[in-house]
């Protein structure tokens, strides 16, 4: 056995250097795992948020596909279907994809 080994299974000064060294392999492992994408798809979402206009189809997380009528700061109302009755106002954080309409 090394000199590290026996000072890790003595609980010397080198086991304080073995743990810390594994809080900070685990600390990145979650950091890179866990933290980054979730932050990733979030600053996504604002953006796909944030470029929102009327006339754009949606699909909410519900799976109600529909267009966006009106726009608020937190808040779109969205037509439904063919009827033209069907506007229901709808957070925007419900919102799961937006499709800009073809200019053609």
């Amino acid at each position: 056995m090394g000199i590290l080994a026996n000072d890790a299974a003595m609980g010397g000064p080198g086991g304080i250097v073995v743990i810390l060294m594994y809080v900070v392999i685990f600390g990145a492992f979650f950091y890179f795992a866990m933290y980054r994408p979730q932050k990733k798809e979030q600053k996504r979402m604002n953006t796909m948020l944030s470029a929102l206009e009327i006339g754009d189809s949606i699909l909410t997380n519900s799976g109600f596909y529909g267009v966006v009528i009106d726009i608020t700061d937190d808040t779109v109302i969205v037509e439904f279907g063919n009827n033209k009755n069907c506007r229901i106002p709808m957070q925007k954080s419900a919102i799961a994809q937006v499709e800009k309409p073809d200019a053609e």
